[in-house]
């Protein structure tokens, strides 16, 4: 039963959000001019279809569609190819026009999880940096549980009887704060003997690890990996502030994780084809780790969410927010098909080449473009159905 509220809450959020976002275009387009010709929430076919009769955000007139497909939404303009030159079409609308129009989509997600951190920064905003945005004279921090994740066989961890689901209370005599506090001190005593203490079934004890001088397999000083949970943050007056602020951060964490997820990707499938058996495995490791972070809408609906779903509202509209300003990031990269990739193209044409983008040379770009994102979809479904099942 969880399953299926989860599924249904994902597909929900996922809607609304790129509803909002095409929503955003065809107010930015009623604004400039051009005429909006139908707004669909999902994708055909129809169900139902009715024309609007008022001129409040979509013009009067506009063809609203309800369709079969539950997966976002759609708006189509009249002429949308650059070259088109008709009054009313979107290719008549100045550049200044046609970049209000392409980056309103991506204004209103960004406008969306401001809002969203905004109102969690007073439910309560979930910890998820270690170094996460806050102001610290507005700031109550309750929770925060430091549970032992992993320990890497053989290693110190492990060797002073630390296991998987302990709770970590202090390290060298420390109460523990953050994660990295555990590898920052560790690090900070190589070679040394240091204390842990630990609780587990309700006893504490404190445990002495003899830690490694050295790093160079990856596996941390002491082989102990930990996860902070149930931590949240609690703003009054600062909220706005921690909106802005969380939004601004996430995005940059959002665009160097895109950044990893491509340098992983590639930089693996070129060692892929080296001689070299170690260079072929380190490969293999690369695209291994660009596959576990990254979900589609299978692994977003169909696992994220329902596990989401169990753990409170705050977790589910911290996972909203996070998903808009992911669609505001993804629209905003200069790819073909893409609203980003849309506008660069305008740019080259009309602002650095200074000639017309004929209908077939953009139909012909956005095309190969279109094709590699089905490609990469198509690769990020069979990911989340391997990692179901």
């Amino acid at each position: 039963m969880n399953l299926i509220i989860g599924i249904l809450l994902g597909l929900v959020v996922l809607v609304v959000l790129v509803v909002l976002h095409e929503l955003g275009h065809a107010y930015a387009a009623k604004r400039n001019g051009v005429v909006v010709e139908e707004f669909g929430v999902g994708f055909p076919p129809a169900v139902h279809s009715f024309k609007k009769r008022t001129d409040k955000i979509l013009p009067k007139g506009t063809i609203i569609s309800i369709n079969w497909l539950p997966l976002g939404g759609f708006v189509k303009l009249k002429g949308e190819h650059d070259s088109d030159n008709k009054k009313g079409d979107y290719g008549a609308a100045s550049f200044w026009g046609k970049t209000q129009i392409l980056f309103a989509g991506v204004a209103v997600n960004w406008l969306v999880a401001i809002v969203i951190f905004s109102l969690l920064a007073v439910l309560g905003m979930p910890k998820a940096l270690d170094n996460q945005f806050y102001i610290k004279e507005d700031a109550r921090i309750t929770g925060g549980d430091t549970l032992v994740a992993a320990v890497s066989e053989g290693l110190p961890a492990q060797k002073a009887g630390i296991e998987a689901g302990d709770k970590v209370v202090s390290v060298g005599g420390e109460e523990i704060k953050s994660i990295s506090q555990i590898s920052e001190y560790s690090k900070s005593n190589a070679g040394k003997d240091i204390e842990i203490e630990i609780s587990r079934d309700g006893k504490t004890e404190t445990k002495t690890l003899e830690v490694r001088s050295n790093n160079d397999d990856g596996k941390g000083y002491i082989g102990l990996s930990a996860e902070r949970l149930g931590e949240k943050i609690y703003s009054t007056w600062s909220a706005p502030i921690v909106g802005v602020g969380t939004t601004v951060q996430f995005t940059g964490a959002t665009f160097q994780g895109l950044g990893d997820l491509v340098s992983n990707f590639f930089g693996g499938l070129v060692k892929q084809i080296s001689f070299s058996d170690e260079v072929r495995s380190e490969g293999a490791s690369e695209l291994s780790t660009a596959g576990a972070s990254v979900s589609g809408p299978i692994g977003i609906i169909g696992v994220i969410f329902p596990q989401a779903a169990q753990s409170g509202i705050t977790t589910i509209l911290f996972l909203a927010a996070i998903i808009s300003l992911t669609l505001a990031c993804m629209n905003s990269l200069p790819i073909p098909a893409l609203d980003g990739g849309r506008w660069f193209l305008t740019f080259i044409f009309r602002k650095i080449l200074r000639k017309p983008l004929t209908k077939e040379t953009e139909e012909n770009i956005n095309a190969i473009g279109f094709l590699a994102l089905m490609i990469l979809s198509v690769l990020i479904i069979v990911l989340d159905i391997l990692k179901i099942f």
